[in-house]
C-alpha cells in the first residue's frame, strides 16, 4: 500500500503543535525520540526507528508496545542517522510528499544532515518539507508554488554554487531571470503579498524559507 503523505517525528525540537500536522491518513513515522513523542501524546506510529540511545529502557519498552512496528538499530554499526533512516522508510511508501518535523534542534550537523535531505527527496520525484517552529523549509530545481502560511520572511538561498534563471511572482520585491549566487544574500527577507506565489528557476537547486522570529 501506498500513502499519498508520510510525516516523520523526529527527535530535535518537538511542540505538541505539531501534532496538528497530522491528517488521517497520513504514515507516521517515529525516528528514536520522536518515536517516543508521539506515544506520549497518544498517537501511535506505523513504524518507530532509530538506535533509541536518547531515551530510558523502559522508555523504549513503550515505544516498541505502541507501534505498529519498530526496527531497533544497532548505535555503533549503523551508517545513517536516526532521521535518514526513517526517511529510506518513508521513500519505500511512495509518496507524493513527506513532511519533516522535529528535523532541527541544538545539532547544527543534524540540522544540516536534514536539509540536504531535501536533494535526495528531488531525485526520487518526491518532495520534502521540514517543519519547525519559526521555519517552513522546502526546496526546488524548476517551479515551487508557495501558499502563504503566516510567516513573516520568505528566504530564497541557493543550495548550488549559483541559481540561474530565479523568477518570483507574487512577492514584495520581485525577480526576474535573477542570478542568485552561494554566500550572497540577495534573496534573503522578502514577503508574500497574497496567498500564493511562484518561484521559478531555470537551473540549480534553491531552497525557499518561509521563517519568522
Amino acid at each position: 500500500m501506498t500513502h499519498t503523505r508520510v510525516i516523520i517525528f523526529s527527535g530535535g525540537s518537538l511542540y505538541p503543535e505539531f501534532l496538528d500536522q497530522i491528517q488521517k491518513d497520513d504514515f507516521i513515522i517515529g525516528a528514536d525520540k520522536g518515536a517516543l513523542f508521539l506515544i506520549q501524546n497518544n498517537v501511535h506510529p506505523h513504524i518507530s526507528v532509530g538506535d533509541f540511545d536518547s531515551i530510558s529502557e523502559e522508555e523504549k519498552q513503550i515505544v516498541s508496545s505502541s507501534s505498529g512496528e519498530m526496527l531497533d538499530c544497532d548505535a555503533i554499526d549503523k551508517n545513517l542517522t536516526d532521521t535518514e533512516l526513517a526517511f529510506e522508510i518513508a521513500l519505500k511508501q511512495s509518496p507524493t510528499h513527506i513532511l519533516l518535523v522535529g528535523g532541527t534542534g541544538s545539532r547544527l550537523d543534524h540540522t544540516l544532515a536534514n536539509i540536504q535531505m531535501l536533494n535526495r527527496a528531488l531525485q526520487h520525484h518526491t518532495s520534502l518539507t521540514i517543519l519547525d517552529k519559526n521555519n517552513y523549509i522546502a526546496i526546488t530545481d524548476s517551479t515551487l508554488k508557495v501558499n502563504n502560511l503566516g510567516y513573516t520572511y520568505v528566504s530564497l538561498l541557493p543550495m548550488t554554487a549559483e541559481v540561474t534563471g530565479v523568477t518570483i511572482e507574487g512577492f514584495e520585491y520581485p525577480l526576474k531571470n535573477a542570478t542568485l549566487k552561494l554566500g550572497q544574500s540577495l534573496g534573503i527577507s522578502n514577503r508574500l503579498i497574497g496567498k500564493k506565489a511562484t518561484v521559478t528557476i531555470g537551473s540549480g537547486l534553491l531552497l525557499v524559507i518561509q521563517s519568522k522570529d
